[in-house]
């Protein structure tokens, strides 16, 4: 679906809590979410602009997002499950 936002809190609402401690607590997710995010921007307005790029450099973009996104999922997971197990 071209333009959807790929925000880590609408693809993950189950790990809200668990984005928003480690954005203050964890400095490498905080770093790798603010470039997801700018990823995230910058693809979305290539689509709306039409994809004013070839193909190959559209498909570059997405797979490095998909690969951070990957990365983020396993911290979040990470720490999710330390903190569930704690309780």
């Amino acid at each position: 679906m071209l333009n959807e936002n790929h925000a880590l809190i609408f693809d993950f609402p189950e790990f809200k809590q668990d984005i928003v401690y480690l954005n203050y607590k964890d400095d490498t997710f905080k770093n790798l979410s603010k470039q997801y995010h700018l990823l995230d921007y910058d693809i979305r307005q290539l689509e709306i602009d039409g994809s004013p790029t070839d193909d190959e450099h559209m498909h570059q973009l997405k797979v490095e997002r998909a690969n951070l996104k990957d990365v983020l999922f396993q911290k979040l997971k990470e720490h999710h499950d330390s903190t569930v197990s704690t309780d």
